[in-house]
């Protein structure tokens, strides 16, 4: 059968060797244990919020659905009042894997719903009283990760619409040692929370991690000191204090977690860690976020050149000045909407971040394709500072 017409963008990986209105931080949260109210807030369907006041009009208190209160809570501890994110609820029968699988009706149908619109999830669960642990974690997180992935693959691929997922490291029990090494994964549109507001609670606050994402640009990370601490008074590791915990272990195994500086009041997220291999390029929440938001403007700019009229030379290939126009027309696209938010050398008035070359050899007379590609430059991120500190000596 021939295949439609279409755009397919490739992510490429290993180059780093480690203005359109855009909803850059509309996120979805997602709590599994919600309870219905009656004729305000049903569960499996997704209600817009811009502020905590919001759930008054759902009838949601902290008796009837403690979690929903307590991460629309956080997020606005964090997100300013205004910022859009829509809350969801899911019955306790079902498991975090479970609402994140791709072939089930939970939040697949939320990015369906919302044509897209969506750029990630926050999911949270009600914990059990006498939880199921493998590795000091809720037994259900591998598979709540592992599907967290297929997710976000299958609304790159399928609906153009990429999006990651924050998840609660539920019931974490405390032992920092016993945690598997994130690192030893590929989920790179996946992060695990480890850190809470509540002395041994078995949720952690994706709600503050959530809130801290959508107030921020794309290419600012969220454990960034200039932002200011996180707007808390208490932080917590399980049974420990943040200042007491072995958050070292913890960040070194890529949990998105909380720490303190000396000097400085308040807490801070440590580091915007994705659940991914320290050579992959998407292996952070800034990197993540750069390069989808690059992906959902390149997309329906190509879209638009789909089947039209391609001027070639003798050979098939595209004549050069054709070729030269396509790839402007995508970088003036991407460097137009994401003004800011890529690295550029302002000494060179021509640098705009992005580069887009089209593959002039391709016989596109004969094959009907058109090759090339696109790439956008990050920022880097100033995260180890190392100062010889010394007397100066002058001579009498």
């Amino acid at each position: 059968m021939a295949e439609l017409p279409r755009v397919k963008i490739e992510y490429g990986n290993g180059a780093l060797g480690q203005a359109v209105s855009s909803a850059d931080g509309l996120l979805c949260l997602v709590v599994v244990g919600a309870s219905a109210v009656a004729d305000k807030f049903t569960l499996a369907k997704h209600y817009p919020l811009q502020n905590i006041d919001g759930l008054e009009a759902l009838g949601i208190t902290p008796e009837n659905n403690p979690l929903v209160y307590k991460i629309v809570k956080d997020f606005y501890t964090e997100a300013q009042d205004g910022t859009k994110t829509y809350i969801v609820g899911y019955p306790q029968t079902l498991a975090m894997s479970d609402v994140l699988n791709k072939d089930n009706p939970y939040c697949r149908n939320i990015i369906e719903l919302t044509k897209g619109e969506i750029r990630g999830f926050a999911v949270t669960k009600v914990a059990s009283e006498t939880p199921t642990i493998t590795n000091g974690l809720d037994t259900d997180l591998a598979a709540a990760m592992l599907n967290a992935q297929a997710l976000g693959n299958w609304a790159t691929e399928v609906k153009n619409a990429p999006v990651f997922s924050i998840l609660d490291g539920l019931s974490y029990a405390g032992d920092p040692e016993a945690l598997p090494d994130l690192k030893t994964f590929a989920y790179n549109r996946v992060g695990v929370v480890i850190g809470d507001t509540s002395i041994s609670s078995k949720n952690q606050s994706v709600g503050l991690i959530a809130g801290r994402i959508a107030s921020s640009p794309v290419q600012r990370n969220i454990a960034r000191v200039k932002s200011g601490a996180l707007n808390v008074l208490e932080m917590y590791a399980g049974d420990k204090p943040i200042e007491l915990a072995d958050i070292n272990t913890i960040h070194g195994k890529r949990y998105l977690t909380f720490r303190t500086f000396t000097g400085f009041s308040g807490y801070y997220v440590a580091d915007d860690l994705l659940a991914s291999k320290e050579t992959d390029d998407y292996n952070q929440i800034t990197r993540r976020r750069t390069i989808d938001k690059a992906f959902r403007i390149a997309y329906p700019t190509l879209v638009e050149e789909l089947v039209d009229e391609i001027p070639v030379n003798e050979n098939g290939t595209m004549i050069e000045t054709y070729a030269a126009a396509f790839e402007q027309k995508v970088i003036n696209a991407i460097s137009l909407n994401m003004k800011g938010e890529l690295s550029v050398d302002p000494t060179d008035e021509n640098d705009k971040g992005v580069k887009c070359v089209v593959d002039r050899t391709v016989n596109v007379l004969a094959t009907s394709q058109i090759k090339g590609t696109l790439r956008v430059r990050p920022f880097g991120y100033g995260k180890y500072i190392d100062v010889l500190l010394g007397f100066t000596i002058t001579a009498n």
